[in-house]
């Protein structure tokens, strides 16, 4: 039974607060917030401010870390966008800087002085021969462009080499170190005519027909010779000497040409719009 008159007390108690409570909060509302009442509901907050401070405490870092959960999503898309600006302005630099070495390729094959007023047409190596039984590049030019066989392929360091097939719009060009390429030429100091064959994918090519009487100097220029019905026309550099024998009882020297071009790394080229007498 001492239980029960509790309970009933307690429940008194309860119904006695939500009373006042009501009866508080209607006289607040129409006492406009002044007056004693205020008073009392300040007295309340500040007796419930440390039970709110605490919660405050508690739940902060629960709601920090649901509003962080937004904010990560936001900053995994910012990071997502500057990673692809950045990877589209490396791509820009590269594509510049490409462009860049093509322009300067290019503005090389203009200084030409060697072609003695011959047209030309710039062109650009797409393939190179498949196998190192022939070695020839193919371009992007053909008959569209007033491309033919025979026509020299040069860059500006010097001669490349010759057409030797040709479509509409590619033709293929056999390289001076193709084992079947001879060249007329001179040699710059002396004016001596020999000729210059292709020896495959060794860089120096053989120099013939050169007697052991004549002076070679290693380092001498050598240039097409440009005779009568000759497959070049005049003076189109081929490279320098770059080994000189004279064996004993020999009846000429042995003599080894580095090309001036670059063989290996064709990019960009002209041809040279002059066909040999046929």
């Amino acid at each position: 039974m001492a239980v029960y008159r509790r309970s009933r007390r307690n429940r008194f108690f309860l119904v006695l607060l939500a009373l006042t409570s009501v009866t508080v909060l209607t006289l607040d509302f129409r006492d406009g917030g002044d007056g004693a009442l205020e008073a009392v509901r300040q007295t309340a907050r500040d007796a419930f401010a440390p039970v709110q401070s605490a919660a405050d405490t508690v739940f902060s870092p629960v709601t920090g870390f649901f509003s962080s959960i937004g904010d990560f999503g936001n900053l995994r898309k910012e990071n997502a966008q500057l990673r692809r600006e950045l990877e589209a302005a490396r791509a820009d630099a590269i594509r510049g800087a490409d462009a860049d070495r093509e322009r300067q390729g290019l503005l090389q094959l203009q200084g030409l002085d060697y072609a003695g007023g011959l047209d030309s047409v710039p062109a650009r190596v797409i393939s190179t021969a498949p196998t190192n039984f022939q070695l020839t590049i193919t371009i992007d030019r053909g008959t569209d462009a007033r491309l033919d066989v025979g026509m020299p392929v040069v860059t500006a360091a010097g001669l490349v080499g010759r057409v030797t097939e040709v479509s509409r719009i590619r033709s293929t060009v056999l390289l001076i170190t193709d084992p079947q390429s001879n060249v007329g030429v001179r040699l710059a100091n002396s004016g001596e005519q020999g000729v210059v064959r292709g020896a495959g994918n060794h860089n120096l090519l053989p120099l013939d027909l050169i007697t052991t009487e004549v002076p070679v100097e290693v380092g001498e220029p050598v240039v097409t010779s440009g005779l009568e019905r000759g497959l070049f026309p005049a003076q189109i550099p081929l490279g320098r000497v770059r080994n000189v024998v004279a064996a004993p009882g020999a009846l000429q020297k042995d003599i080894l040409i580095e090309p001036g071009v670059d063989l290996t790394r064709l990019e960009f080229v002209r041809v040279l719009l002059w066909t040999p007498t046929r």
